[in-house]
């Protein structure tokens, strides 16, 4: 975290909060922003005691995406194979949850993207602007969109550059959870929360699976993916859960 806190982490319980904390920019990627996510996805993968991540913005908005102010002095918001804001080209290993409010547009929705699910409140308006500067919305959006939405609704955002409400994303498809305003990091905390209650070799695995099989092979499926779940299977934590189980109580998970 840099010595001006543009990033801020909290850990609850098993959850890890990131907040970018540039409210009076709109919360825009700097240099210094990117290398603050990048360092909390760092210790986010790298802590046995933690989960899941939740991703927000501090004040009225998630992000508004790259700072152009620091674009045209020279600062570029990007982080060896990590990519934009430490994020979109390689995010966690572990799940990641993004809480909007207010806006999450250009680079700002591809950070968003970058997070496993999506949680925002009514009204918050979603968008890849970037053609209305002469620009390419460069840090996953053209990738991630079309996987999520259906390819008109992503030809219209991307061409016109208009922004979407969130109830409409939520119709479809593209929000796991669409809040009253005010409430998107308590409803995303509380999905955090649901998921770090699980193993988290199976987290991590599941996720891993997910991710990577949308490459492979229809064949080879079951083979890539016993390698990475028989670990998992062979896991203390797999025995704990199934002795957990039978004696109706609540799991000690030892991430081993």
């Amino acid at each position: 975290m840099s010595t001006e806190q543009v990033v801020l982490t909290e850990v609850h319980d098993r959850v890890l909060l990131i907040t970018i904390n540039r409210p009076d920019q709109r919360n825009a990627v700097n240099g210094a922003v990117a290398q603050g996510i990048a360092a909390a996805l760092d210790h986010l993968d790298a802590e046995p005691e933690l989960s899941v991540g939740v991703l927000t913005g501090a004040g009225k908005g998630f992000c508004a995406g790259m700072d152009l102010k620091g674009f045209v002095t020279g600062d570029r918001p990007h982080v060896a194979e990590r990519g934009f804001a430490g994020i979109t080209q390689r995010a966690a290993d572990k799940p990641l949850i993004a809480a909007i409010e207010g806006f999450a547009v250009a680079g700002g929705l591809e950070v968003a993207l970058a997070c496993d699910l999506l949680v925002a409140s009514r009204g918050a308006k979603l968008g890849v602007p970037e053609v209305k500067r002469s620009l390419v919305a460069a840090g996953g959006a053209l990738l991630r969109l079309p996987y999520a939405l259906p390819r008109p609704i992503v030809m219209e955002l991307a061409l016109t550059g208009e922004p979407m409400l969130a109830e409409r994303a939520h119709e479809l498809g593209l929000l796991n959870r669409v809040t009253e305003p005010g409430q998107a990091l308590e409803t995303a905390l509380e999905l955090a929360r649901t998921i770090a209650a699980n193993g988290p070799l199976a987290l991590a695995a599941t996720k891993r699976i997910l991710v990577e099989s949308v490459d492979w092979p229809r064949a080879e499926f079951f083979v890539r993916q016993r390698a990475i779940s028989d670990p998992v299977f062979a896991s203390e934590d797999a025995r704990e859960g199934a002795r957990a189980f039978a004696e109706k109580r609540a799991p000690l998970w030892q991430g081993r």
